[in-house]
């Protein structure tokens, strides 16, 4: 027992949930914009089942790490290129992220007809399909970061558990403040065209520091809190101080 609940396994656990949830961040913003094309009564079940599925499927890959550790021998090569199931899937979700941001971005700048014609034709259903898609690539990436970070299966469940849970709780927080923030909204389909542009190019095993990635996604976000922050302040108005009447106070 206390082999189990070691210092090393516990400070793992709470490395790798704080790993889990940065590397989830993504995840929810792509179900955020998928699920804001739905009603408004089938945005938040979209998000609940789309946040349900990644933690079943990060699970079920947990539980099968031989087959995850297949996936990195080569199957083919393609001149200095060593093609792999992984390289496959990071290049598959990748492009198919690129695809979808783009035309996101497209319908936001055609206006509120082509809007409206791509509200009409999506259902839940559809949306759905869509979050799965991509959780196969998320989690991928996110259970080949668990297993090389704890070696302890117990550790990388639970760690998974507590950060899908974190963002279950999160979900719909982001979801609003994006949606009310066009602005916002844009910035979050260009980090996806980066993140699927990164996906990329692990297919074709150019490695990128997740690190950059996420320095360069939070100071965005940071910089455009402040300017949300400037535009709210400007929008205030004046308030003007009254001069009290000092005679009046002396009697």
């Amino acid at each position: 027992m206390e082999s189990i609940f070691s210092v090393e396994n516990l400070l793992a656990l709470v490395t790798l949930t704080v790993m889990e949830i940065v590397l989830g961040v993504d995840n929810i913003i792509f179900i955020s914009i998928l699920a804001g094309k739905l009603p408004t009564a089938q945005q938040r079940p979209a998000r609940q089942i789309g946040l349900s599925l990644a933690l079943i499927t990060r699970l079920l890959l947990l539980l099968s790490i031989s087959w995850i550790a297949g996936l990195t021998q080569p199957l083919f090569e393609i001149g200095p290129w060593h093609v792999t199931g992984r390289s496959l899937i990071m290049l598959g979700g990748g492009l198919f992220l690129i695809y979808k941001a783009t035309t996101e971005i497209h319908e936001k700048l055609e206006g509120a007809e082509h809007t409206e014609q791509s509200a009409a034709a999506t259902t839940l259903q559809a949306v759905v399909f869509q979050i799965i898609l991509l959780d196969i690539v998320f989690s991928l990436d996110s259970v080949i970061t668990a297993v090389g970070m704890a070696n302890a299966l117990w550790v990388m469940m639970t760690a998974v558990i507590i950060a899908v849970g974190v963002m279950l709780f999160l979900a719909e927080g982001i979801a609003k403040f994006v949606s009310d923030h066009p602005t916002i909204k844009m910035l979050a389909l260009s980090f996806l065209l980066l993140i699927g542009f990164s996906l990329v190019a692990e297919g074709f095993e150019l490695h990128i520091p997740k690190g950059y990635i996420y320095f360069a996604m939070g100071f965005s976000v940071m910089v455009e809190l402040l300017n949300l922050r400037v535009a709210a302040r400007a929008r205030q108005p004046v308030q003007l101080h009254q001069r009290y009447d000092t005679t009046k106070l002396s009697h």
